[in-house]
């Protein structure tokens, strides 16, 4: 009888669960677009940005282009204007909206301004000092016990008279692969030593890697960790929702430079 009972309650509780389903409707709030603009200034490389408008979380995943908005790049006593000409950086497969032929040929310390506007009134600005290349020492790795995996161990000297941000990627075989590792630093702990960034066993026995050492500032810096922390929150119930920290005003987005060190070692 006790057997039956215990069953009986199983069933009535298994029933009455069913009924407790409900629908929650939630009404967000409306979404007003903003321009949204990205521009990363190389030296040697024309200025080349996207702009673009953004969109409410449900829209469709391709962002509307904006072919009226009007940009411009100042620096010194020069004043460079962007057209409007969609294209791929062929670099890194980056996709841009304006280009200019103008080649970037700033020096550590030029201070270059952005400007963007568009025929709704919207406008956006920004700033940029050019930093200088922080560069590569050496690059080691060493194999596992079974000789197939290895790691690599990256190093380079801090500069102790600043305050330094960097950005570190290792792409197995060449750019247009997703980089094996993709980290930002700063050197609160490692002001003015020598640093070593390590990987775990991921590469492989004879694997081409191409090894980027970014000198990045700190609006930079933040922009890309509050994007690494907005895109782990993103479906995830017990992460803390993150906006993106903007080094541009009256929009959303990133203008800055790129002190860049690459190298491009083999694994043998």
């Amino acid at each position: 009888m006790k057997l039956k009972s215990y069953l009986y309650i199983i069933l009535l509780l298994l029933f009455t669960a069913c009924d407790r389903d409900k629908e929650i409707y939630i009404d967000l709030p409306a979404h007003t677009p903003q321009l949204v603009v990205e521009c990363y200034l190389e030296p040697g490389q024309p200025f080349r940005l996207t702009v673009l408008e953004s969109a409410s979380y449900f829209a469709s995943p391709d962002p509307p282009l904006v072919p009226d908005a009007k940009v411009f790049i100042m620096f010194k006593d020069q004043r460079v204007e962007l057209t409007y000409k969609p294209g791929v950086n062929k670099l890194n497969n980056k996709f841009y909206t304006h280009t200019s032929s103008v080649l970037m040929t700033g020096e550590p310390g030029d201070i270059y301004t952005l400007e963007v506007t568009d025929n709704q009134g919207r406008k956006v600005t920004g700033t940029t000092t050019i930093l200088p290349v922080v560069p590569i020492d050496t690059v080691e790795w060493r194999f596992s016990d079974d000789n197939e995996k290895a790691i690599l161990i990256t190093s380079f000297q801090d500069v102790a008279s600043t305050a330094n941000y960097y950005r570190y990627m290792a792409n197995p075989y060449n750019l247009d692969t997703s980089p094996e590792q993709d980290e930002i630093h700063d050197d609160n702990l490692n002001n003015g030593k020598r640093i070593s960034l390590n990987s775990s066993y991921e590469f492989n026995r004879n694997d081409t890697v191409v090894i980027s050492l970014f000198n990045i500032e700190k609006q930079y810096y933040d922009f890309l960790n509050s994007a690494y922390s907005a895109k782990d929150a993103n479906g995830n119930p017990f992460a803390q929702p993150t906006s993106i920290k903007s080094s541009v005003t009256g929009g959303i987005g990133i203008f800055t430079n790129l002190a860049l060190d690459r190298k491009q070692i083999k694994l043998e």
